[in-house]
């Protein structure tokens, strides 16, 4: 071969290289970016070629594709909006997806390996594809009744019921909420109105404040403190101070009970009695004798500062903060400083006590179902750990039903007893202003508990600074429980 055919050859071959380096490159490595890539109308009239999943809770349709005359073929859909628009949330064709909708999405647009069975038979018999179906652990009524108290007001917040054995989410509202049916439409200027107006809400609108807001949890932050008490030397008669106030250690900050008063007649109250009470000197004292790493060590035992939780959304950790000196802690024993719980957890700490003091991992699907609603996979309970002894769960059920016996506000529920703490939680850059979050977390039945809940009402509801857990939060999750059991005879 002379010399110019072989540099013809040698040029030839190079160029072939360089061609299938190319080609490897836009097919493995730019393939996900390609595919993903909003500008690719292929990627997308695949994905609305063929009918989404549903979603479901116990039978009911909360979001479902129907067929459409335009060149998208499926829509989607949501017969309940608002109400349960935190659990589904949104597919979008302008601004993706939230909530179930994207957890689940391998479901739900049928390319989970779970469904491969059904993608090769709609391979063979040339079948339209079709996603399989999502169940929640949801119950509609109780989620209804979850959203309707909160809206019935138009308070900001969030409400969360658990059934205390499972881990399931029998409801999780949050609102103000959105209506997630705007953001399906295949009109570009329905979308855009639909998305400029969510984010223009205030209160928001979009986010799961169940499971994406960290609160202070003020006063019910105390079931943490009595937790490690009662593991460390104390009993429910255990003296604490009556004190209506006291100055932080180390500093010249005073911390006062609620109005200022003294927790009880004499000089000291018991660990009981200042729990029904909700004293806050007593449990800020508390905290600092028993010390930052006991203190944190039951936190986490009940699941504070856990990341990387799923359910399967992912759910922001809740904290307990920093814990530099004992002034930090015993205001951090009465749930303030940098304390910070999502509703969620709240709803584990009083499940699991409901629970034995057996923790168990919430979660919301419960089942994986293919195009025809045959089960395709179940959610088994998971157990996280154990909190607290069962010994210790059943007197803290015990203080807690002091707690609810003391709790004014409406809804009590004839021949249910209820076990509860209230929490009235200071927060923003001049607190003492600043109408506070009420929370109310519960179980109940007391002795025979089938669901614990949360409840947090933002910025003092309609009470503004006059504002209690109790006068604001309780009446909701008394109307919850009062429902979910209803729900389950």
């Amino acid at each position: 071969m002379n010399t110019p055919v072989r540099r013809v050859a040698i040029s030839v071959m190079v160029m072939i290289l360089l061609l299938l380096a190319n080609l490897t490159y836009v097919q493995v490595v730019k393939a996900g970016d390609y595919r993903n890539d909003p500008r690719n109308q292929r990627v997308l009239l695949a994905e609305y070629s063929r009918q989404r999943g549903q979603i479901t809770a116990d039978g009911k349709v909360l979001a479902q594709s129907v067929a459409t005359d335009d060149r998208l073929r499926f829509q989607r859909q949501y017969p309940n909006g608002p109400a349960f628009a935190p659990l589904t949330g949104y597919y979008s064709v302008l601004y993706s997806s939230t909530g179930i909708e994207r957890a689940s999405d391998s479901v739900l647009n049928g390319t989970d390996d779970r469904l491969f069975g059904r993608r090769l038979s709609d391979l063979i018999t040339g079948r339209d594809p079709s996603g399989g179906n999502v169940a929640l652990t949801i119950q509609p009524t109780v989620q209804q009744v979850a959203y309707d108290q909160m809206t019935a007001k138009h308070f900001a917040g969030a409400v969360v019921a658990l059934r205390p054995q499972t881990g399931e989410i029998l409801a999780m509202a949050s609102t103000p909420s959105f209506d997630p049916n705007p953001l399906a439409s295949h009109n570009t200027k329905t979308q855009q109105d639909a998305w400029k107006a969510d984010n223009a809400a205030d209160p928001p609108v979009l986010p799961n404040r169940a499971i994406s807001e960290t609160y202070p949890p003020g006063s019910t932050f105390k079931l943490i403190d009595t937790a490690a008490a009662l593991q460390n030397g104390y009993t429910p008669d255990s003296p604490l101070t009556a004190a209506p106030r006291i100055t932080l250690t180390g500093t010249n900050t005073t911390l006062e009970n609620f109005d200022g008063t003294p927790c009880g007649t004499g000089a000291t109250a018991t660990l009981r009695d200042a729990l029904a009470r909700s004293c806050n000197t007593a449990f800020a004292t508390l905290a600092g004798a028993l010390g930052p790493d006991v203190l944190r060590k039951q936190a986490e035992a009940f699941g504070i500062g856990t990341s990387g939780m799923t359910i399967p959304m992912p759910v922001v950790p809740s904290s307990i903060g920093d814990l530099p000196d004992t002034a930090a802690l015993e205001q951090s024993g009465i749930g303030q400083r940098d304390v910070r719980l999502t509703p969620l957890q709240n709803a584990m700490v009083v499940a699991a006590i409901a629970n034995g003091g057996t923790l168990m991992a919430p979660h919301l699907v419960k089942e994986i179902q293919g195009p025809e609603l045959e089960t395709i996979d179940t959610t088994k309970a998971d157990r996280i750990g154990q909190a607290v002894p069962a010994g210790v769960a059943a007197t803290l059920t015990d203080l807690m039903i002091g707690s609810e016996n003391r709790t004014q506000g409406g809804g009590k529920i004839a021949g249910v007893q209820i076990a509860s703490k209230t929490g009235t939680a200071e927060h923003g850059n001049d607190p003492k202003n600043t109408p506070p979050h009420g929370w109310y977390v519960a179980f109940a039945p007391a002795q025979n508990p089938v669901v614990a809940v949360a409840v947090i009402v933002e910025d003092g509801g309609d009470r503004a600074l006059e504002a209690t857990g109790g006068s604001i939060a309780a009446p909701i999750g008394r109307a919850v429980i009062a429902e979910a059991l209803r729900a389950g005879q």
